[in-house]
């Protein structure tokens, strides 16, 4: 027995298993599209060096508004929550960037574990098949005569065998395609904590330039003080 055989004679056996894979495309269409195209930025250093130019001749607002040019993609995002609390305490931004983080990898990862799920539940509903088609084969020869035994127990394991081929057929490209997907999640995530990272220490980096000057010229006034209750 073929599969194309197979399959018609065992249609709602089968089943099952097809919409799992169906399932399982839908999710890797998703997944690939959203991974590797949507997420990812194309060159995260010209994007730094954008900002920190920005940044450095006090255009902060000009830095947000590239960020909203881009509102898919989890750096500029964490870049953008670094912007909008750069005036506030540290601890306020700290929990802003974590909270920020923490949508963007639940986005990453989303819906990736589905084909892990969908991996197992088509093996084992291929198990079940080999196991209904061999207790179908047993039962057929028990009532069969002697000249129709052969051909009744050699079709019972083939549907069995198929039905196993079939579950594994549908999960173990899920498992490879699944852990291709995570590794480009967790590389993603890395890349987005890097980036939440050298932003805070960029915002950082221009409070303390804005501030600098302040200090400097307080300190000039004070010594001036100093001087003159001398004099």
């Amino acid at each position: 027995m073929n599969m194309i055989e197979f399959l018609k004679n065992n249609f709602w056996h089968v089943f099952p298993i097809l919409a799992a894979g169906a399932f399982a495309v839908l999710i890797v269409i998703d997944r690939v599209k959203a991974l590797f195209y949507t997420y990812p930025m194309k060159a995260p250093e010209a994007f730094f060096e954008r900002i920190g130019a920005m940044l450095s001749s006090g255009r902060a607002g000009d830095a947000i508004a590239l960020c909203n040019t881009m509102p898919a993609k989890p750096i500029a995002k964490v870049v953008k929550t670094a912007l909008l609390r750069a005036h506030l305490p540290e601890d306020l931004l700290a929990h802003g960037m974590e909270m920020t983080l923490s949508e963007a990898n639940s986005a990453i990862q989303k819906r990736t574990s589905f084909l892990a799920t969908v991996a197992n539940v088509a093996t084992l509903l291929g198990l079940f098949g080999t196991i209904a088609g061999l207790i179908s084969s047993f039962e057929a020869v028990g009532h069969a005569d002697a000249q129709q035994k052969s051909a009744l127990l050699a079709d019972g394991i083939s549907t069995a065998m198929n039905a196993t081929m079939l579950g594994l057929g549908v999960a173990i490209p899920c498992m490879i395609l699944f852990s291709l997907l995570v590794n480009q999640a967790n590389r993603l995530v890395a890349d987005t904590e890097h980036a939440a990272v050298r932003a805070v220490d960029l915002v950082k980096l221009r409070m303390y330039q804005l501030e600098a000057p302040n200090e400097q010229l307080a300190t000039a006034a004070a010594a001036a003080e100093t001087s003159k209750r001398i004099a």
